[in-house]
């Protein structure tokens, strides 16, 4: 938290999440071109605020894309602005907006999350069926090589898919890839949405950036942004309790 303040404490820092909530999956060129100080001291500064976990950065190519985190900002509105002035929260919300972005070549939808587990744990809580119907309330079942075909199952026994896809990537407990489709347009490339798991440890907990891409429009947006976290959240609880936080099934937005 003291790293979150120490972020927040210098004008261009808080210039550059400015810039980021107003058009997120800016390169280091673009942020540069609205703050009038040298690269350099642009880099400096979106390192401090990545080491606060503020921004999260995506690499396209040979770019590095950042992205407003609003992890710890919910916290920070959490512990000292919501049990002192609730009404406010309506503008804070604001902030909780997803990480997305509308052009075709960028990410539509970046979300971080810190858990205290380890790769492994969080690879197989992502992959397992049985872990995965705990907290999220379908079941991902495939053997997961790459080019295998998953499904994402209900858990009311009757073994229907509510999403299928295919396994792009898999190297355990790294990175996972996936396509997904609703069960009638499978095959149809241009119905197909894109689903990283990036999992990477931090320190002596590991952090996950989820990278959901080729959306259909903007209520598979809206879904994404307000799903994830939950989810995420109740995988976190998962692994760092023993028990899932209660909530409804989510269905992730196939395209």
């Amino acid at each position: 938290m003291d790293q979150v303040f120490k972020a927040l404490a210098d004008e261009t820092r808080r210039r550059l999440l400015d810039l980021l909530h107003a058009e997120n999956g800016r390169t280091l060129g673009e942020l540069c071109e609205h703050v009038d100080m040298a690269r350099q001291s642009v880099t400096q500064h979106l390192a401090v605020l990545e080491a606060a976990n503020l921004v999260a950065t995506v690499r396209r190519g040979r770019e590095k894309l950042h992205y407003l985190n609003p992890v710890p900002l919910h916290e920070v509105q959490e512990r000292w602005i919501d049990k002192f002035e609730r009404p406010r929260l309506r503008a804070l919300g604001a902030l909780k907006r997803r990480a997305e972005e509308a052009m075709t070549d960028k990410p539509n939808f970046v979300y971080v999350i810190y858990i205290r587990s380890t790769p492994e744990k969080v690879w197989d809580a992502l992959t397992d069926a049985d872990l995965t119907a705990a907290y999220w309330g379908h079941s991902n079942v495939s053997d997961w090589q790459p080019g295998s075909r998953w499904e994402h199952r209900r858990t009311d026994g009757s073994g229907i898919a509510d999403a299928v896809g295919t396994v792009v990537e898999s190297d355990r407990p790294t990175r996972l890839v996936t396509s997904w489709a609703a069960p009638e347009d499978e095959g149809r490339d241009d119905r197909y949405s894109r689903v990283t798991f990036d999992i990477r440890p931090h320190g002596d907990i590991v952090r996950l950036t989820v990278t959901h891409e080729d959306l259909a429009d903007e209520g598979a947006r809206s879904d994404v942004g307000s799903g994830w976290p939950a989810v995420l959240s109740n995988l976190k609880s998962l692994l760092e309790t023993g028990s899932p936080l209660p909530q409804e099934p989510w269905l992730v937005p196939s395209s």
